[in-house]
């Protein structure tokens, strides 16, 4: 079991710490907003990976190889998807700067939203599901059983989760540090304007 457990937690740490959009969008949406609703992101996040990694315990390779066919098209649709999302931002944080009462109307996600939010976006991802598929085949034999599926999901999700909390609060000391209109202006305008470059990417890859 410990070995397993081991395994789950390095797993959930390889899919969740390497940098990119989903990254990103939870700095910037707890720095933007507050860091309950950053929280709540990141568990958006955690969530998908607990499930992928759940998924791919329970069927092996068989659902990585269902959604080889269709990686593209989601690939395609999470790129829209955080374009809108990045495009949207930056014209709010635009029309907030323009507002003499921005200070009012930035907190305006609500945590829910923003945990469905985040989960449909890191669902989008097949590379997560073909991930823990290759790295449950090689760990899986005869003495593999249920409580090792188990332990290794749990483990997985935990990883995750606590990576993307820290990147939560991370995005709220940013915002604790910037307080000003222009600091606020400023840590929207990068945050969605790498979240921009990164969907490009998307569809370059």
């Amino acid at each position: 079991m410990g070995e397993t457990l081991i395994a789950g937690v390095l797993a959930g740490y390889g899919i969740a710490m390497p940098v990119g959009a989903i990254t990103v969008l939870i700095i910037t949406l707890s720095a933007q907003t507050s860091l309950r609703v950053g929280l709540a992101g990141a568990m958006g996040t955690a969530t998908a990976d607990g499930l992928y990694a759940l998924v791919a315990a329970l069927s092996g390779v068989a659902l990585a190889n269902i959604l080889k066919p269709v990686a593209e098209p989601m690939r395609w649709t999470a790129a829209v998807v955080l374009l809108a999302i990045a495009a949207k931002g930056i014209s709010g944080a635009i029309r907030r700067s323009r507002d003499s009462g921005n200070a009012q109307t930035v907190k305006v996600k609500k945590p829910g939203r923003a945990y469905l939010q985040l989960l449909g976006l890191t669902i989008l991802n097949p590379l997560t599901i073909i991930y823990f598929s290759a790295l449950v085949l090689g760990l899986r034999n005869d003495a593999w059983t249920s409580w090792d599926s188990v332990v290794f999901v749990a483990a997985a999700f935990a990883a995750s989760a606590s990576w993307q909390a820290v990147l939560a609060i991370g995005g709220a000391l940013v915002s604790r540090v910037l307080t000003s209109e222009k600091g606020r202006l400023w840590t929207a305008l990068i945050g969605n304007g790498v979240i921009l470059f990164l969907a490009a990417r998307l569809f370059l890859a």
